[in-house]
């Protein structure tokens, strides 16, 4: 779930949670190089330093002088995403490093991370041609090979609850639905990448837009584990759950992938761990938190062994960290299983977590160490690939 989607209050809450929780927008990670283009970001304005610049490796050094933690995002003019970073507090400063080619572009603030924030638009020219390490091309075709794989995987899975929905059965459903989340969870910055389609298919309640209807999985969830009931209107839902799922496996294969992008996704989905998982507010009905955590974190561990062989070339001590703080989470994260003899099988029996209201403030706080300690070396990776 993006958090652009989040109302204020629920992002000023969830952002609290992250600085309280794992540090991350606590401290500043902005070198701002000669090259870099500056971005500021106020309550009411996006401020770029340049409106023409290179293409190729891009470094935005980004300042929130706001009193509002906003996210600032590299769009293409039909509002796809090329890279973001979310969770910039105010008063802090970051750096986004991503790839563009030739083109024009959008460069957005959001504010406490909701609706289309403000934009200036900006142009990539000609520039020199980048050399890249023909092993990144190598990790960005296998990592598009396993977000697809993912997709795929995904839609039976999703049947299976949602069949059981249009059957009626409340039992079989609620059991089919932390299953049906895995694939989604581990890839959801390239779902995110599109725009479209993360809306209508993972927006909690207090996300939604003025004027959106609420469909998708946590609608779902909410019928299920709150009013525990399925009717008509659960009914329909799912079938639609179906038909978006289907368009998100369709336009996989065409999502803008880059070294850059894989990156900065991974730590996307630290930060989605951070600001819903480990406070409880992504599935809070059904209490499934762990599972979407689990799979958020097996996406970022993917996309690092992806691009690992270049990070441990241009950056071998922070890949030495990072190596032990995913296996110091995972380690973590597998203490928390039902079955913990099925640790590495992708089964439903390997997803058998507690669940999470049973989950008590000092074990949330040894989880949140935990992932404070991965996500703060894993903000550099992107660096690390382009050097």
């Amino acid at each position: 779930m993006r958090a652009v989607r989040l109302s204020v209050a629920t992002a000023v809450a969830a952002v609290a949670a992250l600085t309280a929780v794992t540090g991350c927008t606590e401290k500043s990670d902005a070198k701002g190089g000669s090259g870099a283009i500056k971005v500021t970001a106020t309550d009411d304005g996006c401020k770029v330093s340049k409106a023409e610049f290179p293409s190729g490796h891009v470094e935005l050094a980004v300042e929130n002088k706001g009193s509002r933690v906003t996210e600032v995002e590299i769009l293409f003019p039909d509002d796809r995403i090329v890279s973001e970073r979310e969770n910039i507090g105010p008063g802090t400063k970051h750096t986004l490093t991503a790839e563009v080619k030739s083109g024009d572009y959008r460069i957005a603030c959001i504010p406490g991370m909701k609706g289309k924030g403000h934009r200036q638009d900006v142009k990539a020219t000609g520039g020199k041609a980048t050399k890249r390490d023909p092993r990144l091309d190598k990790a960005v075709a296998d990592y598009r090979a396993y977000a697809q794989e993912q997709a795929d995987e995904t839609l039976p899975r999703v049947k299976t609850f949602t069949d059981a929905i249009r059957k009626g059965d409340l039992a079989a459903a609620k059991k089919a639905y932390a299953p049906s989340r895995i694939g989604w969870e581990r890839t959801e910055p390239v779902a995110e990448s599109f725009g479209d389609i993360d809306p209508k298919t993972d927006t909690r309640a207090d996300g939604l837009e003025e004027g959106q209807k609420w469909t998708g999985w946590h609608r779902l969830e909410k019928a299920l584990w709150q009013d525990k009931k399925i009717g008509a209107a659960e009914k329909s839902l799912a079938t639609q759950l179906d038909k978006d799922l289907a368009d998100w496996q369709q336009r996989v294969g065409k999502a803008e992938i880059t070294p850059t992008s894989m990156a900065n996704g991974a730590k996307e989905l630290l930060d989605e761990v951070a600001t819903g998982k480990i406070t409880g507010e992504e599935d809070r009905y059904a209490h499934t938190d762990l599972v979407d955590f689990k799979a958020n974190v097996e996406g970022a561990e993917k996309a690092y062994d992806l691009l690992k062989p270049v990070a441990s070339t241009n950056d071998p001590a922070l890949t030495k960290d990072l190596d032990k703080q995913f296996a110091a989470l995972d380690k973590l994260l597998d203490t928390f299983r039902q079955d913990k003899s099925d640790t590495k099988n992708d089964n439903e029996n390997s997803y058998d977590f507690v669940s999470y209201d049973k989950v008590g403030k000092a074990e949330q706080k040894e989880l949140s160490d935990a992932v404070n300690a991965l996500a703060e070396p894993l903000s550099k990776l992107a660096a690390a690939v382009v050097k």
